[in-house]
């Protein structure tokens, strides 16, 4: 069945960026403090609030300088299975 409602890779990545850029806010940390803290550089924090690009690696640092790393860790863990074909692929 097609999700005529589905996201574009491009929403979902905005929708991220703005998720974080709210987090960082909320704790009170510039956009330069999270820079330094993650060792991401302060062009890459802009670009990434900007437009939601941003590479794992750089997504990674930011979510451990703002304590939640694991948002990440359990990304794609709890996904129900969508088929029976999905449950038998798992077990083989």
């Amino acid at each position: 069945m097609i999700n005529l409602y589905q996201k574009t890779w491009n929403e979902i990545n905005k929708e991220i960026a703005g998720n974080v850029r709210l987090l960082r806010k909320r704790k009170k940390i510039t956009q330069n403090e999270l820079a330094k803290k993650s060792g991401v550089s302060f062009a890459s924090i802009k670009r990434f609030e900007q437009t939601g690009e941003i590479s794992l690696q750089s997504l990674t640092k930011i979510a451990i300088a703002l304590n939640v790393e694991e948002e990440l860790e359990t990304l794609f863990t709890s996904v129900p299975f969508s088929s029976i074909e999905e449950i038998i692929n798992e077990q083989s």
